[in-house]
This record gives C-alpha cells, sequence and structure tokens, in this order.
C-alpha cells in the first residue's frame, strides 16, 4: 500500500467512482463508504475521505455542566411485548453480545457493563432535522470492549444491531475506536432512560444523531458489509439518508 498523504486521501475519494483506476486506489486506502453507489456515489465518497483528512481522531466539542440542556426524546420507547417485560424487570436479563470476528465472544449484562470502568463526556446530540440538546453521557468506551473480545486484525467495520431488527448501523474502526464512542448506560447522573435509548446505546458524538443507536443488543466486527441489508452500511441509507453522518 502507498503512504496515505492527504493529497492522495482527497484525491481518491473525489474520484472513487470516476474510474476503475481511481476505485481501485480509493478502495486500498478504504475510503470507498459502503453507500458510495447510484448517483451519490461520488458525493458520498468526497464527504467521507474528506472528513477522515480534516478532522482526524479530532474529538467532538465537549461543554461546561451548567451547559447541559432539557433533553429531547425524538420518540417513545418501544412498546412490544418483549421490550415491556425487559423494563418491568428493570433489565435484568438484558444482554449485550459481542460477537463476528473477535476472538472472544462475550455477553454482558447492563450490571456487568455498569461495573465496569467508565467513561463520561457532556456533548451536543444533534439531529439532522434540526434539533439537537447537550447531555452528559456515561458508559464504556467501545474501544475498551472490543479490545476484551479480542478484535481480530482483518476486522474493518462494527456492526450495531437493536432491539428492533429492521434498524442496524455500523462504524469504520476510526469512529468505532475514538475514545468518545461509548456503550451508554448513564445519561446526567442517572441510568440512561428509555425514551433515551435505555438501557444501553451508542453513544458516538462525532456523528448525527441517527448513528447514536439505541436498545442495543448486539455488536458484530466483520469485514463485508455486504452481508448485511441491502450491503449499504446500515437500514439509513435504506431509507434515504448517508451512512457516513459526521458532524
Amino acid at each position: 500500500m502507498q503512504p496515505l498523504t492527504r493529497r492522495r486521501l482527497i484525491l481518491a475519494g473525489a474520484a472513487a467512482v470516476a474510474t476503475p483506476a481511481a476505485a481501485t486506489l480509493a478502495a486500498r486506502q478504504g475510503l470507498i463508504p459502503p453507500d458510495a453507489v447510484g448517483p451519490f456515489a461520488p458525493g458520498n465518497a468526497l464527504n467521507y475521505a474528506a472528513h477522515r483528512v480534516l478532522t482526524g481522531d479530532a474529538p467532538a466539542r465537549q461543554f461546561r455542566r451548567d451547559q447541559i440542556t432539557k433533553p429531547f426524546a425524538n420518540g417513545p420507547a418501544p412498546d412490544d411485548p418483549a421490550y415491556v417485560a425487559h423494563r418491568a424487570a428493570a433489565f435484568t436479563d438484558w444482554r449485550l453480545e459481542i460477537t463476528g470476528l473477535v476472538t472472544r465472544p462475550v455477553s454482558l449484562s447492563v450490571a456487568g457493563l455498569a461495573a465496569r470502568p467508565a467513561s463520561s463526556h457532556i456533548t451536543s446530540l444533534t439531529c439532522e432535522e434540526g434539533w439537537s440538546y447537550i447531555a452528559e453521557w456515561t458508559g464504556v468506551p467501545l474501544a475498551a470492549l472490543l479490545e476484551d473480545a479480542g478484535l481480530r486484525p482483518e476486522a474493518t467495520h462494527i456492526v450495531f444491531h437493536c432491539h428492533q431488527p429492521d434498524w442496524w448501523d455500523s462504524l469504520d474502526l476510526a469512529e468505532a475506536l475514538h475514545p468518545q464512542t461509548l456503550i451508554a448506560h448513564g445519561m446526567n447522573g442517572a441510568a440512561l432512560p428509555p425514551d433515551h435509548g435505555g438501557p444501553l446505546r451508542l453513544r458516538v458524538p462525532r456523528q448525527l444523531g441517527y448513528k447514536n443507536l439505541k436498545y442495543l443488543t448486539r455488536i458484530t466486527a466483520t469485514n463485508n458489509l455486504k452481508q448485511f441489508g441491502q450491503g449499504l452500511g446500515s437500514a439509513s441509507p435504506e431509507a434515504g439518508y448517508a451512512w457516513h453522518a459526521a458532524i
């Protein structure tokens, strides 16, 4: 693989689907997002590559505690019998599975996660529909969970599955292993409320709200997103949104 310079990164992203040679270069550098198909493919590829160049591992903005705002829940908690039963039992039987390209698949309870070393940040959750709020999020860094599970070197993406089987998403390793990316179990000093994704949600503050999946049940490490859904990297592009939703 040739050295990944800024110029090469941007050029490869901009021309990712323009020619076979450019597409090959972009693929080798991991610059083609899974939803780079159809008429919006060049734009999606350029957006993804440019974000990787301009932000690197920079953190999302953090706020002071006195800047915390009233949280806005975009939709109530699920009302299906399985979730209602879990909620009535205080989520004691809820499990988070970590599977796929790991050497030590694990199954974790909410209490088990809450007992692990935690990280917190006060960040904004920003929705593409125009609303946002600032909250303190507490959880376990995803990087720590993947390290304990023995993430295998051939893994390229992490897929997240929810209680609702038709809603899922994925992150590349740069975002998944970022220190601010949490499996959140707390919000504003209390347990994560059901309307905000409790008992567990993905909190990835460098991405728009819809990437912050609620009601997590399973995490899968993979090197082939084509085997999930329609092969676009998440349910979001299947519904008309972009896979990479960087702020």
